[in-house]
């Protein structure tokens, strides 16, 4: 076999593999769908997707009425315990679950599932009678940690700066830690009890800065609300300064991140598994985009297919 033949039979196999796992996955959507029946579904973690989830809950039991949703938050670190200690059949979570949390589930018998339900740019926002309107990622990493203290330092007025951010079980408080501040947090960030209490300390400290989710920022329509400010952000000095509120550029934004929902494995959960399904729809995106998150991307979409593939290989 010459390689223009090997290459041939490389491209084969991959577009098989393509066809069996999406054909895996719509044999998982059917019986789901057929097997959903009505109970209740406990939905605990992240304050930044509580009140999309909220939403889409309320979307699906219109055509679900025997089904109970019952929606709360507490953070995504909440959320994730809940989950392993088999409190919850599905976790709502702004970051990815941590190795350790997957094995403390797996020692009290529980498998969980992961899928990604939409995106966020996450945003980084201050006060509009600040003067700044760009930063690059350092510069705000080292706002963070402390190392930066007074706006004058980033081309701003000689005021101290004021920082927001979540508390530690917050699943944005760790990525945000981890993906940006890369370091501790400064000693001098206030820990706010949710999103919104940021963008409520931020509307009201002139000298302010904080994170939020750009659902917490935006209308229905992706306007932003008013009293706040969305800082453009660059991945370097040399990059485009790019702002959260230009979906089109979601892929090329420094602090775009997927958000996630943990369901249990388990062989009656399929009322959870088609309340996913209703998530991932056309329908269940269109919710995301009104409540202000942005659609999954194509390899969130194939991501989730594999998922429901296993589904399919264990129902």
């Amino acid at each position: 076999m010459d390689k223009a033949q090997k290459y041939m039979m490389v491209c084969i196999i991959i577009a098989l593999s393509g066809i069996i796992a999406a054909c895996s996955a719509n044999v998982a959507q059917q019986e789901i769908k057929q097997k959903a029946s009505g109970k209740e579904i406990v939905i605990k973690g992240s304050d930044t997707i509580v009140q999309l989830v909220a939403n889409l809950a309320e979307a699906y039991s219109v055509n679900n009425p025997s089904v109970r949703l019952s929606v709360t938050g507490g953070g995504s670190g909440t959320g994730i315990a809940a989950l392993i200690n088999g409190e919850v059949e599905i976790a709502d979570s702004s970051r990815a679950i941590k190795d350790k949390e997957l094995k403390q589930a797996e020692a009290n018998g529980i498998k969980a599932l992961e899928f990604i339900i939409a995106r966020d740019m996450l945003s980084v926002i201050v006060n509009p009678d600040n003067p700044i309107d760009r930063l690059t990622i350092e510069q705000v990493s080292r706002i963070f940690k402390g190392e930066i203290t007074n706006w004058k330092d980033v081309g701003g007025n000689n005021e101290k700066i004021s920082l927001f951010g979540r508390q530690s079980t917050s699943g944005t408080y760790i990525y945000f830690q981890e993906e940006v501040v890369k370091d501790d947090y400064s000693p001098e960030m206030r820990n706010m009890e949710g999103t919104q209490a940021i963008v409520d300390a931020t509307r009201q400290d002139k000298s302010s800065i904080g994170y939020a989710g750009l659902g917490y920022i935006v209308d229905e329509n992706g306007k932003l609300l008013d009293g706040i400010k969305v800082v453009q952000i660059a991945k370097d000095g040399d990059s485009e300064f790019i702002t959260p509120l230009d979906a089109s550029k979601i892929a090329d934004y420094a602090i775009n991140r997927p958000l996630f929902q943990y369901v249990v494995q388990k062989p009656d959960a399929f009322a959870s598994y088609n309340f996913i399904l209703f998530e991932l729809s056309k329908e269940g995106q269109d919710i995301v985009k009104s409540s202000g998150y942005d659609k999954i991307l194509e390899q969130d979409r194939l991501q989730n297919e594999k998922v429901l593939g296993l589904i399919a290989e264990l129902s």
